[in-house]
């Protein structure tokens, strides 16, 4: 389903290369939940960030069902992110003027408010809909923003760090909502440096010095 082969990502300062990630590959099956460990600064969220065509790498290929990102050009994977992608990450990202339902609904598109009410009620936010961001706590936004990222029902949800700033409950029930899209058939992607978070993941692969490996 997602592939990413030789893929690099390098950054030039003095004359000097870096690799953020060095030469990886990988393939994500559809349905599957792949944790990726390791600690900060290693390369798992630019790993994410190739893998979901927020970045473009500087050196190989990444694919989505055989489809090379490069092929597709800047609006082609804008549409593809837009389409079949969800995206949660550490920060929520929420706008501050709209409140949790409108929030959600606004990355749903038209149309989308029951579904948006529907999952916010499975999360635990049913009595939150119309509370602002700096109504909520951090658990509360984070939920909203998992929301978010599933109301336009996407093929794949990346994940960067989405527990990092939580407390141990909060953390939970983010998790829990990541895993139950997953078990209702939804493909994620998450990169971590918690271990307790990926319980429920099909794969784990650590990431060290921008190279990949199994856990």
């Amino acid at each position: 389903m997602l592939e990413a082969r030789d893929v690099s990502l390098t950054y030039t300062a003095g004359g000097v290369r870096t690799y953020a990630v060095h030469h990886v590959d990988l393939r994500v099956s559809r349905g599957e939940f792949c944790g990726i460990m390791g600690p900060s600064g290693n390369g798992k969220s630019s790993l994410l960030y190739l893998l979901s065509g927020l970045r473009a790498p500087t050196g190989g290929t990444v694919l989505y069902e055989g489809r090379d990102y490069r092929a597709l050009g800047a609006r082609g994977l804008a549409d593809l992110r837009r389409r079949h992608f969800g995206f949660v990450f550490q920060q929520h990202f929420l706008i501050g003027y709209l409140t949790a339902l409108e929030n959600v609904m606004l990355a749903g598109g038209p149309g989308s408010k029951r579904e948006a009410m529907a999952l916010l009620a499975r999360l635990g936010l049913g009595e939150c809909l119309h509370r602002f961001p700096h109504q909520l706590s951090g658990g509360q936004r984070q939920r909203v923003a998992v929301a978010r990222a599933l109301v336009s029902r996407p093929r794949v949800v990346f994940a960067d760090e989405p527990t990092a700033s939580l407390d141990r409950q909060s953390a939970q029930e983010v998790v829990s909502a990541l895993e139950e899209y997953h078990r209702a058939g939804g493909t994620v992607i998450l990169v971590t440096h918690d271990p307790g978070v990926l319980r429920g993941a099909d794969r784990v692969l650590t990431m060290q010095g921008g190279r990949l490996s199994a856990g």
